[in-house]
């Protein structure tokens, strides 16, 4: 059942020159392609929506046990797995353009070339409102988080993707460097219209009884609640360092945490693994937002983006 907000908040946000109806976005690799989730949630009532990484060609990802359980988390090395942008276009896209919301596609590489590639053949296809450049994930063997650690790197690669798209280029950053607001003014620097922070932590677990990593990867990215206060750090740094847009992201599993990560500098925010244990979250979520801008007599929850008192 559709929900109408109260018109006494004003819940859209701006990215760029996209206008989101409310700041809550699922995030990439937690929702599928939209279609997994479709009959928990009417897709229509999210900010936005970003689809799995999308690669040049077919990945079948790393091999199992490739998710684990971690105390306030989960670590997961799923390693990309993907149909590839052939396959999504001809079949995924297609079933994303019947909803009026923000797409957004998670686009990855091994090579600058490769990005290069999956970015060309994008845009010859609709309903595609935006990139999520991943820069940042520590499951895979070449590319990745390797473009997000060194800043020439991550501006080379913002810049060639930059050139081909007059759409909309969010870059998604990594927690696992010294500076990430370095990171992100060489990607502003090469044109980005937003970034996206953080993406998982490198970690581990082990299981003692066979004395064997939880992960057949031994390292995988931890995600939940145990990782923001370190999201919430990012992005604050991050604000302190670029002008454009924000969308923060880790640990997110109710409104209050929304506001938080809006009141250190974020715009919008996406919602990760709570979507496996609570997929019609968002929807506690949004009520939670309205609530809290009627009681504070807030208009717009825009008003919230960077308003944390920093002594």
């Amino acid at each position: 059942m559709r929900r109408r907000w109260s018109y006494l908040v004003d819940l859209s946000v701006k990215i760029g020159k996209l206008v989101l109806k409310n700041p809550i976005i699922p995030a990439s690799g937690t929702f599928g392609y939209g279609e997994e989730c479709a009959e928990l949630i009417d897709l229509n009532s999210l900010g936005g929506l970003v689809t799995k990484a999308i690669t040049l060609h077919p990945r079948a990802g790393n091999p199992p046990p490739r998710i684990a359980e971690t105390p306030a988390g989960m670590l997961n090395s799923i390693g990309l797995a993907n149909v590839g942008v052939e396959r999504f276009i001809r079949e995924k896209l297609l079933f994303l353009n019947q909803f009026n919301t923000v797409i957004l596609v998670n686009v990855a590489g091994s090579s600058i070339e490769e990005y290069i590639a999956v970015v060309e053949r994008l845009e010859s296809a609709g309903g595609i409102d935006g990139y999520e450049i991943n820069i940042s994930c520590p499951n895979v063997k070449q590319g990745g988080m390797a473009f997000g650690t060194v800043e020439q790197s991550a501006y080379e690669l913002t810049r060639s993707i930059r050139k081909l798209t007059a759409r909309t280029v969010i870059v998604k950053l990594t927690p696992n460097v010294t500076e990430i607001g370095n990171i992100a003014c060489a990607v502003e620097d090469a044109g980005a219209d937003a970034v996206s922070l953080i993406n998982t932590i490198r970690a581990m677990a082990i299981d003692i009884q066979t004395r064997k990593p939880r992960i057949a990867t031994t390292y995988g990215g931890l995600s939940g609640p145990a990782i923001k206060p370190i999201a919430l750090a990012k992005v604050l740094e991050t604000y302190q360092r670029v002008k454009i847009p924000i969308i923060g992201m880790g640990g997110i599993m109710n409104g209050e945490d929304i506001i938080e990560f809006m009141l250190a500098g974020a715009t919008a925010i996406q919602i990760g693994t709570v979507n496996f244990v609570a997929p019609r979250a968002c929807f506690d979520m949004l009520q939670a937002l309205e609530n809290y801008c009627i009681a504070n007599r807030i208009s717009r929850i825009s008003q919230l983006t960077g308003q944390l008192e920093v002594v």
